[in-house]
């Protein structure tokens, strides 16, 4: 880690093909950090990333002002593995998991980890009321929630779930689940708990490819 502390916000953000956002990642991680009253640890979870965004990471690990650690992937296993992986790492009281390519606004963070703090819910899950990953990207994912809501969670809401958070409860009963290869957002509905949702406006992404 490039700073010792206590761990209390912990955000886990996995990496794939992000190199050219990175420089902007960690600058709205800073402000994040600072949001938060500088109680955020990020655990970077690189899964199997073919591009320098490792390496990039790796450089400006000291120079971060946030408490951070980076997890390697021996290969690229998909988000729901990494997200799952840096919940294995990270400690802390509160977990939430953000994208690197900043296309969830940062500002949903601190309202997933205020759900939270108010003790009501045990996880939070955020909703997309808006995508725009572009008109095939869109029209396939509407397709693909509204199919899962009908034959596998009917609690699923319409946009679909990327991002949630959730306390250390919830935390390490999803690790219990011996089902790596299952859908990890399937696995927080079926968990049950107490559940709240934020909805948001997903950004476009302005730099690089997603996976």
């Amino acid at each position: 880690m490039s700073k010792s502390q206590y761990e209390d916000l912990s955000l886990i953000i996995p990496v794939y093909r992000n190199e050219e956002n990175l420089s902007e990642l960690i600058v709205v991680l800073s402000k994040l950090n600072k949001d938060l009253n500088e109680k955020l640890t990020v655990t970077f979870v690189i899964d199997g990333s073919p591009d320098k965004s490792g390496k990039i990471l790796v450089q400006n690990l000291e120079n971060m002002t946030f408490p951070s650690r980076i997890v390697f992937h021996s290969r690229n296993f998909g988000s729901f593995a990494a997200i799952r992986t840096g919940l294995e790492f990270a400690k802390g009281r509160l977990f939430a998991v953000m994208a690197a390519d900043l296309q969830e606004p940062p500002e949903l963070i601190i309202s997933l980890f205020e759900k939270l703090e108010s003790d009501e819910f045990d996880i939070v899950f955020g909703t997309r009321s808006e995508r725009n990953d572009g008109f095939i990207a869109d029209t396939f994912s509407t397709i693909f929630w509204s199919l899962y809501r009908r034959l596998v969670i009917k609690d699923m809401p319409r946009g679909g779930v990327d991002i949630f958070a959730c306390n250390t409860i919830v935390r390490d009963n999803l690790l219990t689940i011996q089902e790596p290869n299952s859908s990890l957002i399937g696995q927080l509905f079926w968990l049950g708990f107490r559940r709240s949702f934020v909805p948001y406006k997903r950004h476009k992404r302005t730099i690089g490819k997603g996976r």
